[in-house]
């Protein structure tokens, strides 16, 4: 160290440091490069905010890998709890916040590099709450945002399932945990026209929205694929498990399992149904949109996964993939994989099923497939509305209704396809 205090020329410190001002610049330009970063103001408060501070003891190049988190706390049986999220996943938030300086944000799910962030946009003039659950996570936060300048943001220890009512009304709520559920009071407290930034979770399937505040209720402005961290507390939520076949195969469920698991005793001992849609993917195509049609299109919409130790081939997922989209219908099952096609860069769906009614369950299945193909595969993908829990069918849009404890969510597609109970005829409509 010189006489100041700071590190010397030479020193493994300042060696460091100039490797981390390197490597954040080069986040930068990869960012602006792929297109996520297009705001002046978000590039310049993220070459600013030192993203190593908040991952202390992490190599400089794992902290400023693009597309991955960083993990800061486990719990006992080695789940991540706490994460520093992906620098792609971080600017891609903050671009769908739109966020100003002046603005009042709250952010739940703390960690301080977002917090940080929002600090640099909000400007001196704005207020920056970050609230979470875990004494630990909130006092490594308030520590490290003092040692690096940012002391006024409000650090707040809290379950977020009620807001941080001292500090609102919000302009922006920003949730950096994975929701399965939207509180009233995050609505509540926001302004009349403030935006809240969730990742949730809807039918097993995790989108990052951007929700614009209506008249009592949230319309959806964008959404993206991203997974993270579950959130805790009072908001947590467990999926429905059946096991099967002593444990080779298990069905997961986001809701309350669509039959009685009863009715599904044997499945596995009929012949296996395969049905080839003709619809196809690119493979290296993203399938959100594919797996969001499916779980609106079917009423029985779940996932099955394979262990691969213990499997006798009877279940084959797509690829080299454990899991697969699935559907249950009274005593049948149905999943849905991929086969190539003679096109290198294209492979085609396909539905295998089991069951006395297989054939036609897989038929259905495989028909959804070929809509998707059609009508939404380069479409704008499903708007999202998110009503309060006691609001009254005829007031929600068309669309397929997901129920959860505080809310009722629609999922809205430019098309809508009604599927009857089971695996009856589909109609297309028209909205």
């Amino acid at each position: 160290m010189n006489d100041k205090g700071t590190p010397s020329e030479g020193t493994s410190e300042s060696m460091d440091s100039k490797r981390a001002i390197h490597l954040r610049t080069k986040m930068v330009d990869d960012l602006l490069a792929e297109g996520t970063i297009v705001s002046p103001r978000i590039e310049a408060a993220m070459r600013k905010v030192p993203r190593e501070s908040f991952a202390p003891g992490v190599d400089l190049e794992e902290v400023y890998q693009l597309f991955n988190g960083v993990v800061t706390k486990r719990d006992e049986t080695g789940t991540s709890v706490s994460s520093v999220s992906a620098p792609q996943v971080q600017a891609h938030m903050l671009e769908q916040a739109a966020i100003t300086e002046g603005m009042r944000i709250l952010e739940i799910g703390s960690g301080g590099y977002n917090a940080a962030l929002l600090a640099e946009l909000v400007g001196p003039s704005g207020q920056v709450t970050t609230v979470d659950i875990d004494a630990d996570i909130t006092d490594r936060t308030s520590r490290v945002l003092d040692e690096i300048g940012y002391s006024w943001i409000n650090v707040v220890l809290a379950d977020a399932e009620s807001g941080v009512a001292e500090y609102a009304p919000y302009d922006r709520i920003l949730v950096t945990v994975g929701a399965w559920d939207i509180p009233p009071a995050w609505v509540e407290q926001l302004v009349p026209s403030g935006l809240l930034i969730v990742p949730l979770q809807v039918r097993g399937l995790s989108r990052t929205i951007a929700f614009e505040k209506a008249d009592g209720y949230l319309v959806s402005r964008s959404a993206r694929l991203f997974g993270f961290v579950s959130i805790q507390g009072a908001g947590a939520h467990q999926s429905k498990l059946l096991i099967m076949r002593g444990g080779e195969v298990t069905l997961r469920f986001d809701d309350d399992f669509p039959i009685d698991p009863a009715d599904l005793n044997g499945v596995f001992d009929t012949p296996r149904v395969e049905v080839w849609s003709g619809a196809t993917i690119g493979r290296f195509e993203l399938w959100a949109g594919t797996q969001m049609w499916m779980a609106t299109a079917l009423p029985g919409f779940g996932r099955v996964v394979l262990d691969k130790k213990l499997s006798t081939g009877l279940i084959t997922p797509p690829g080299s993939h454990s899991a697969a989209m699935a559907v249950v219908d009274g005593g049948n099952l149905a999943y849905i994989t991929t086969r190539s096609t003679p096109d290198e860069s294209q492979v085609e769906f396909g539905v295998h099923a089991f069951g006395p009614e297989a054939t036609a369950l897989a038929e259905a299945v495989a028909a959804q497939l070929q809509i998707w193909a059609r009508d939404h595969r380069n479409g704008p993908g499903p708007q999202f509305h998110v009503h309060p829990a006691n609001t009254a069918d005829d007031l929600l849009p068309e669309g397929r209704v997901v129920n959860k404890k505080h809310s009722r969510i629609t999922i809205s597609w430019p098309h809508a396809v009604t599927t009857a109970a089971g695996r009856d005829a589909l109609q297309e409509t028209t909205k």
